[in-house]
């Protein structure tokens, strides 16, 4: 009891209205003495004095006093120990905590003052708690605020307004996981101390400043009326990257790669990556030189590029991904592209290379991609180890929306709460805080290697672009902002006024850059040599190559069989689903050659195969470890205890890389990604995989504007691989038509590859191809469904060991060429319908061809085939699809233009339709038989 009193009489932190919060944090020290602050968890060492402890569960005095069992009475017979005080120290406990949750509501972080009124937190008020004057001067524990265990109310108020109600609001209340939690606290209440910054770093800050409006101001006064996407009123995002890069490299990082849409994107090229002013006033006076393998070009507020600077822990490569204007379709690829350069980098990938996207405000709330990007942040697939996000918050959406329209929550990035990322709102017009806040996100990143966002909140001085008047639509807003001063000014004024620097300097400063500017030299940190950075050129063999390079993609037959072999051997006492069971023999079978090859034999050894030539495989989408279709089972499951076992990860210790993985429920974020991922890894065969053809609409933005022009644009090359399942089975609108039609509205300058593989063997060697020759370009699949499985879909072990692609196939029965008269040309399953029905019916006079490649059109192959029937009178085009769908009006001036003029061409196939297929079985059938017997006979009702 003696040691007790003594303890408690010894510290007023624990001496009164203690009792409750000590209890509390002594019952948190005996379950785990590592979760409580150093201070206390020393305290109670002592307190034991090399006494065992004992388990929790009864209160802290009741184990020290061995007092009575009722609590009143307990308290009551401590010395000072009342009812009031313990509620009074829970008051402030809870006061204490309400900052921490609400604190960031009250702060004073906006620039402008605010232009929605802020909110009336009643429940910040000291009296809400029971709390009045007489109390302020009272010592009250302070839960290691600020590292000080106890101090008076009116001083614990005093701080909590300082940390959270000051230039930094902190959202972090709502992470679950309460060491990152604690570890957040810890940090943000040490602000004061951290925040104090030597004079040399406040010139630099200053200098950074100067440089952000500089590039402004001269390209405003150069180029008069030009676009350019101002910065101004958010200069300090210029600080924030300059931190970010330094601080990343002193803990490591050697790559950093950054997505942003085009506001501010000209001072950070000029001012961060170190472009040249010179090349950049080229571009707005239209007098520079599109880059190698460029066609059309871009904006210059799109473009990308990438160099090398120096920091603390050595040389930093930073890329700034390409843009187009689609703003936050971006994210998703930087983080492909980002995964890509971890795996390249090897075990501690996510620390070597991390990812920074730059956000608006109103296409942070406003763009789903947002969400679908910050969905995969953590999974196993598409986890880059934490993305820090920094949000341009100018309050003002793309030209005159109010925040009152623009979301339907309370900040721009309420968003990121699903991934329990830490907010920092900051103050734009405080550099100080943003560096601090800067330095805490990162630290954040690399610590628990999550997301954390930077809401840099500012205004925009200008319009959207610089022609825009925006006090038409925000009057109030742009009175205030035509008398603020810009944030290099306040910052100057503060310097001057603490004698940091004087006028004349900061007027030299000024004049200084605009110099530099006027010499058209860098004037960023210094670039270095850009050798030192040298995976780029692992893309140079791919420039320049014809599409129609010949390779050899067959392999031999005791290296079909050696990869068979190694993909059926399982763990000890791993169980299949006999279904899977059965497709495991059946492989065994065909290896052996008791069986034909069916698809998912013929796909698997493709990647087989290409690993044991040490390329790599990355497959993703939503279910391709088994396959949508019951085909691939690339991933296996023990039945027994769930575990899995991906057998093209074991064929060999020398293969390549294999990534298999169920994508989340996105196409636009998975596909972005995996684009990304593509640009950056030539020698991976990169596949998104759509669960069904058509759901490749949710991401057209996507298909649009990176993968069909990425190379005529930007000079972007990519490989990446879609297979699409298409294919007519009665399964209605959204289940059959992978929208082929859009793909080959989109090709041109042999930009993209449209394929339509119908063996087995096709596919084999197609995707194999894709790697081997040295040629990089998209390549879509229209996959096939009821072709996995059909009975004459199927192909043997020779054409795997001695064929290679075939873009056209022709006939393939013993049909006399001299009595055919017409020629049906067809893609995809369709031909199975149409050679049965001729088998069926004996026909003599029609032969039926496939077109395995749609683009580009084989014109020489197409030819050849044709040039075999020298009676040919018609020649067909028979598709599933409606006519206005399909091939036929993007395929059909292939036919008239490689035909003689007596050639009869035709059209066999539905009719024109708003919908891509019907929704009745029944109906359907009758379609398909209309379609085939029009192809074959001229009319829908056949003979």
């Amino acid at each position: 009891m003696n040691t007790l009193l003594k303890f408690f009489q010894d510290s007023s932190s624990l001496y009164g209205g203690n009792a409750t919060f000590v209890e509390n944090l002594y019952e948190r020290f005996l379950e785990d003495p590592d979760s409580v602050e150093p201070g206390w968890r020393q305290q109670f060492r002592e307190i034991h004095n090399g006494v065992a402890y004992e388990i929790p569960h009864s209160p802290i005095v009741e184990r020290f006093g061995q007092l009575a069992s009722k609590p009143q009475s307990r308290i009551a017979q401590i010395q000072g120990f009342t009812e009031e005080s313990v509620q009074k120290q829970s008051a402030v406990a809870r006061l204490i905590n309400h900052y921490r949750v609400r604190g960031h509501q009250i702060a004073n972080n906006n620039p402008l003052g605010g232009d929605i009124d802020t909110p009336d937190l009643t429940d910040m008020d000291p009296a809400y708690y029971g709390l009045s004057e007489l109390d302020m001067d009272t010592l009250f524990d302070t839960g290691a605020l600020y590292g000080v265990d106890r101090l008076p109310l009116r001083d614990i108020i005093n701080r909590l307004k300082d940390i959270y109600c000051g230039s930094i609001g902190s959202e972090y209340m709502h992470i679950v996981d309460t060491q990152i939690r604690r570890w957040v606290i810890t940090r943000i209440e040490s602000y004061t101390a951290d925040l104090k910054i030597e004079s040399e770093k406040k010139l630099w800050l200053l200098q950074l400043l100067t440089a952000a409006e500089g590039i402004e101001h001269y390209l405003q006064n150069k180029f008069v009326g030009q676009k350019r996407f101002s910065l101004e009123g958010g200069e300090s995002l210029i600080p924030i990257l300059d931190e970010l890069i330094q601080n990343s490299g002193a803990k490591g990082v050697k790559e950093i790669v950054i997505g942003m849409a085009h506001r501010g994107r000209l001072n950070v090229l000029t001012n961060i990556l170190g472009k040249s002013p010179s090349s950049l006033f080229n571009e707005f006076s239209g007098t520079s030189s599109p880059s190698p393998g460029v066609n059309s070009g871009d904006v210059k507020y799109h473009m990308g590029f990438s160099s090398d600077v120096e920091t603390p822990g050595g040389a930093v490569h930073l890329t700034l991904a390409f843009n187009p204007s689609h703003l936050e379709i971006i994210n998703p690829v930087v983080e492909g592209s980002v995964k890509a350069r971890q795996d390249r980098a090897g075990k501690d990938g996510k620390n070597i290379v991390i990812p920074v996207l730059i956000h608006g405000d109103a296409a942070f709330s406003g763009q789903g991609i947002v969400m679908e990007t910050l969905n995969m942040s953590q999974t196993r697939a598409f986890n880059t180890g934490g993305t820090v996000h920094i949000v341009i918050n100018n309050q003002i959406g793309f030209t005159t929306s109010n925040p009152l329209d623009a979301r339907s929550t309370l900040y721009s990035t309420d968003v990121a709460s699903m991934i329990q990322a830490p907010v920092f709102h900051v103050n734009g017009d405080d550099p100080e805080a943003v560096v601090f806040v800067t330095k805490l996100a990162l630290d954040f990143r690399m610590t628990f290697n999550k997301d954390v966002v930077i809401d840099l909140i500012c205004y925009r001085r200008l319009g959207h672009n610089e022609a825009d008047e925006p006090a038409t639509t925000q009057p109030l807003m742009y009175k205030k902002i035509r008398i603020h001063k810009n944030v290099r000014r306040i910052y100057a004024e503060k310097l001057i006024k603490e004698n940091t620097i004087t006028q004349e300097q900061s007027t030299a400063m000024e004049s200084a850059y605009q110099k530099q500017l006027d010499a058209g030299v860098i004037v960023s940190r210094p670039v270095l040599d850009s050798n030192i950075y040298s995976y780029s050129a692992q893309w140079n063999q791919f420039l320049n190559q014809n599409w129609d390079i010949s390779v050899r993609t067959s392999v031999s037959i005791d290296h079909l069989r050696y990869c068979n072999d190694r993909m059926l051997r399982l763990p000890t006492g791993f169980e299949l689903h006999p279904r899977v069971a059965k497709v495991m023999d059946n492989r065994r079978k065909m290896a052996a050659g008791g069986m034909p090859l069916d698809w998912g034999f013929a796909e698997n050894m493709a990647y087989a195969t290409l690993l044991m030539e040490k390329f790599h495989v990355r497959l993703t989408g939503q279910d391709v470890g088994r396959g949508t279709f019951f085909h691939r089972h690339a991933v296996l499951h023990n039945q027994i205890n769930n575990k899995t076992y991906t057998p093209l990860k074991h064929l060999d210790k020398d293969q390549g890389r294999t990534q298999i993985y169920d994508s989340l429920l996105s196409e636009a974020g998975v596909l972005g990604f995996e684009y990304g991922y593509s640009t950056t890894m030539p020698n991976t065969l990169v596949i998104w995989e759509a669960q069904f053809g058509d759901f490749a609409n949710g991401a057209q933005v996507a298909i649009d504007q990176f993968i069909s022009s990425g190379e005529t644009k930007w000079g972007r090359l990519c490989g990446l691989v879609l297979l699409l399942p298409h294919g007519f089975e009665g399964q209605g609108p959204e289940h059959s038509s992978a929208r082929l039609e859009r793909y080959l509205q989109l090709c041109a300058e042999h930009n993209i590859q449209v394929c339509s593989p119908t063996t087995p063997a096709q596919i084999f060697h197609l995707l194999r191809r894709q790697l081997i020759r040295i040629y990089r370009k998209p390549l879509i699949v229209m996959s096939p469904k009821s072709l996995l499985r059909h009975k004459l879909a199927v192909s043997t072990l020779e054409d795997l060991t001695h064929g290679e692609f075939l873009t056209v196939i022709g006939e393939q029965d013993n049909i006399d060429p001299k009595l055919v008269t017409q020629l049906v040309f067809c893609a995809g399953k369709v031909y199975y319908d149409l050679i049965e029905t001729r088998r069926q019916d004996n026909l003599k006079n029609t032969a039926i061809a496939r077109i395995e490649q749609l683009y580009p059109f084989p014109v020489e192959l197409f030819k050849a085939e044709v040039a075999k029937y020298t009676n040919l009178k018609d020649f067909v085009w028979c598709q599933e699809e409606p006519q206005n769908q399909g091939a036929w009006y993007q395929s059909k001036h292939h036919f008239s233009d490689n035909l003689e003029s007596h050639i009869n061409v035709t059209y066999a196939g539905r009719e024109a339709s708003a919908s891509p297929a019907v929704g009745n079985f029944h109906v359907h059938i009758e379609q398909q038989k209309a379609v085939v017997q029009s192809a074959l006979y001229g009319n829908p009702s056949g003979k």
